[in-house]
């Protein structure tokens, strides 16, 4: 996320309650996840085994729960919570606006869209031209639609993203980590009936451009789709993942977060994919292999029963 002002961060010492450490005339200009700061950014960590990662980022400030050696050029801000006091920031540079209407007067609408009955259009979202939005669509606040883009009933554009903290010592054991992000949506696409797409932590989620969703597919938070994909029923990307251009997705195939699928990969219908795989390929199975590999292991399989009968009759 954006700030609209760039920040002191002698004020968001006092705001968090941190001790600043470091540079004491930096401004922040944004918000961001570990993967997707730039300099100006604020990030936080609060497990000792990522703090090389996050204070050799791109981020310029850094809230941390401990006293370390600040880099050059950076402002620690250190605090028992930085999880909290990561989210007690969020909360005041994009606080929950209430939508009084359907669509609300800050949304700016294309000429051509269509928005048919029940279309719900948040806070500060932008719709370019020559859209069909079909009934009961739900686009949350932020979210950027481009031209000719078609969006089928019941679908829920920028949903807060599935990122919880786990706090063992409480009743209550989930914090949430409130999202700030948004989901952008390139010219040409279309998103099927009853779909999902999470708006990011802090970045984008971002389906590009010409890309084709069927029916019941939900994208998790930070995801980019790249340009010409196609992705056939209740196929689920998860959080950060990237999927490259011309890839295609056939039914109930799961992709884990943070990996990548190279450009021009097919996977097969119920296959899951768990870590990275390379592009121009066809894959199937859970985990994935190459298909024709994963097809002979298959009719081998099949063949067990008759191979087992073979050798109890040589027995």
């Amino acid at each position: 996320m954006r700030f609209e002002k760039a920040v002191p961060v002698q004020w968001l010492a006092e705001f968090t309650g941190a001790k600043l450490i470091g540079d004491e005339a930096h401004m922040a200009t944004g918000i961001n996840e570990i993967h997707k700061v730039v300099a100006g950014d604020i990030s936080f960590v609060d497990f000792e085994k990522y703090y090389d990662k996050c204070l050799n980022s791109a981020a310029t400030v850094i809230i941390i729960n401990k006293e370390v050696a600040c880099p050059a050029g950076k402002t620690l801000l250190v605090c028992d919570d930085p999880f909290t006091a990561y989210v007690k920031i969020v909360k005041h540079f994009r606080a929950f606006e209430p939508l009084n209407k359907n669509v609300s007067d800050s949304a700016v609408i294309g000429d051509g869209t269509q928005l048919q009955p029940g279309v719900v259009v948040g806070n500060h979202v932008k719709i370019g031209k020559n859209c069909l939005i079909h009934g009961n669509v739900v686009i949350y606040d932020h979210c950027v639609i481009g031209d000719n883009v078609i969006i089928h009933a019941n679908t829920v554009i920028g949903a807060d993203a599935f990122y919880f903290k786990r706090r063992k010592e409480r009743v209550a054991q989930y914090d949430k980590l409130e999202s700030c992000g948004r989901v952008i949506i390139e010219d040409n696409v279309e998103i099927g009936a009853c779909c999902t797409i999470d708006k990011g932590v802090s970045g984008d989620t971002i389906i590009g451009m010409g890309t084709k969703f069927d029916n019941h597919i939900h994208i998790g938070h930070g995801a980019v789709i790249g340009k010409n994909c196609l992705f056939a029923a209740q196929v689920g990307v998860g959080g950060k993942a990237i999927i490259e251009d011309e890839v295609i997705l056939w039914g109930q195939v799961g992709v884990s977060k943070d990996l990548t699928i190279g450009k021009g990969a097919i996977v097969y219908a119920q296959s899951g994919v768990a870590q990275t795989i390379e592009g121009g390929k066809v894959y199937f199975g859970s985990p994935v292999e190459d298909a024709k590999t994963k097809m002979k292991e298959l009719n081998w399989v099949k063949r067990i029963p008759e191979i087992w009968e073979k050798l109890t009759k040589q027995s």
